[in-house]
């Protein structure tokens, strides 16, 4: 449970999605990079055509979105340069890559007012629509499109503010948007509907999947991305027949299949414990990836782990060390994820070692993987000695830190070094987002111990991260009832914390008035 706790704030490890796998593929492209300096100080990635100085070397290495891209263009033509259109285009693209959306946005818009040398076209203003709703939100984006003359409301921009709204999960929108595109024939081809089936997947609304997939078939084709989230929604559903059919459908129209479809295929398989379908499909997947998919491998990792072939990973990791040069946070958290799955905890321990040595970010989500793992096997000692090597070696502990050691002493029943721990984990964020089972397990433990010193403890946690209510006050008098005690003040607290009494409070006060009177905490007040 507690591994789970961690890989859930680490989501990336998992085998991608397919949408999710769908839209990193769609963004990513080939291209090197290197360290360059800026005309205007400072440095940062660039492309890697050599030492050559370029307008894109110089926009690139702006690294500070408050530096303008504007005035780098200037410069480079008050020094005598030629500025085309065709070379900008290829500096967005690579800016968006990026993720440099503010400077691409600066890039489209000096573009868009050299209107007697640049000559702009629908496409233009599509890329620049999306890099406006990235910057400045979806209404700058609606504006922006509302503003452009009929003649550049096209198949293009239409499409561009439809993956606006899907991006915003605004369903309304989007389906209102799709009903006029239908109108004016935008609709023949799959990227309209690919987009809309992103936003119903992610919603849940499976059901409007299989009536959008048959009206895309009215109006154009399906391709290879329609296919993929298509075989998401089935692999969701558990459903291999209808993935199995569908990926025939796929072949029959002469589409050819890429590392998603196998990855979703080869995890359906694995879910029905079809283990020779699910080796086939995955070494289909091996065939279609390479260095320029590198984050296919972590799914692959994954894959392999899921059917237990210890030697697959260990193959698949070792090929990765050798390919790529240095090894990212995501790349080392899979590994882990994986190796502890398998019961490798010694080679994980090794790696981990290894991460620490060469991390630059020293993320504790890493850590957490290790210290989860330790309360699993009930080693809190050992846990306890491994959270004190990640005080000194990474950043400050995070919340799920002080929770993974809250729940191990749970476990425990140590009650002293729970509410310690809790306390920690509630003070360390801005606003305590409540974890009813945890709080509900709290509890119970000090109701059977009959412990009231832990019991207004956390109690007092509770007031200060703002979660106080009548199930956790009946708590607190029936920890004084198993206790033998009488509480002072209660109906007081509960007034000034706002919580009203119901029936079982009336009924435990009530028997708590025949006990022996305990004195209130200093630390309740």
């Amino acid at each position: 449970m507690l591994l789970r706790l961690v890989r859930r704030s680490y989501a990336a490890v998992c085998p991608l999605s397919t949408e999710a796998a769908t839209a990193v593929k769609s963004t990513r492209s080939g291209g090197g990079t290197s360290t360059t300096t800026s005309s205007e100080g400072g440095t940062s990635t660039a492309t890697s055509s050599g030492g050559r100085d370029t307008l894109g070397k110089r926009l690139l290495s702006l690294v500070y979105a408050k530096r303008s891209a504007v005035i780098a263009i200037r410069k480079w033509k008050e020094q005598g340069h030629p500025v085309r259109k065709y070379e900008l285009n290829r500096i967005v693209r690579e800016l968006r890559r990026h993720k440099r959306y503010k400077h691409a946005l600066e890039v489209c818009e000096w573009m868009r007012v050299q209107d007697d040398i640049i000559q702009l076209v629908s496409g233009d203003y599509a890329v620049h629509l999306d890099l406006i709703a990235k910057v400045r939100g979806m209404n700058s984006a609606e504006k922006f499109f509302e503003d452009l003359p009929d003649k550049l409301k096209v198949q293009t921009t239409c499409t561009a503010l439809l993956h606006t709204y899907v991006q915003h999960k605004d369903t309304a929108k989007a389906e209102s948007l799709m009903e006029k595109m239908s109108e004016c024939g935008f609709l023949n081809c799959p990227l309209a509907y690919n987009h809309m089936l992103t936003l119903y997947i992610s919603q849940g609304q499976l059901e409007k999947v299989p009536r959008l997939i048959e009206e895309l078939k009215k109006n154009s084709a399906p391709d290879i991305v329609t296919y993929n989230l298509q075989l998401g929604v089935f692999a969701s559903q558990n459903n291999v027949e209808a993935a199995e059919k569908a990926f025939v459908e796929l072949k029959k129209a002469k589409l050819d299949p890429d590392w998603i479809t196998f990855s979703t295929l080869t995890n359906i398989y694995i879910k029905n414990s079809l283990q020779d379908k699910a080796k086939s499909t995955l070494r289909e997947m091996e065939k279609r990836i390479s260095r320029k998919l590198r984050f296919a491998y972590a799914s692959l990792i994954s894959l392999h782990t899921n059917l237990e072939s210890k030697d697959e990973v260990f193959r698949i990791w070792k090929e990765m060390k050798s390919m790529f040069h240095k090894l990212n946070d995501t790349e080392y958290t899979c590994i882990l994820s994986s190796l502890l799955k398998l019961d490798e905890f010694g080679e994980a321990m090794k790696l981990y070692t290894e991460w620490e040595s060469v991390s630059v970010t020293k993320d504790t989500r890493i850590s957490n993987l290790l210290l989860a793992a330790y309360i699993n096997k009930n080693e809190m000692e050992k846990a306890v000695e491994f959270h004190n090597r990640m005080v000194q070696k990474s950043k400050p502990p995070s919340y799920t830190t002080w929770e993974l050691l809250t729940w191990g002493y749970l476990k425990q029943k140590e009650m002293d070094k729970v509410v310690g721990f809790f306390k920690k984990a509630v003070t360390s964020v801005s606003k305590w987002d409540p974890d009813t089972k945890m709080v509900k397990e709290m509890f119970h433990v000090v109701e059977e111990q009959g412990n009231i010193q832990v019991a207004e403890q956390l109690l007092v946690t509770l007031r200060y991260a703002k979660y106080v209510n009548t199930e956790i006050y009946n708590a607190l008098l029936r920890t004084y009832v198993n206790a033998g005690k009488m509480p002072m003040i209660v109906a007081e607290r509960m007034k000034k914390d706002n919580v009203k009494m119901n029936e079982e409070t009336q009924k435990l006060i009530g028997l708590t008035n025949k006990m022996t009177v305990t004195e209130v905490p200093d630390f309740v007040a």
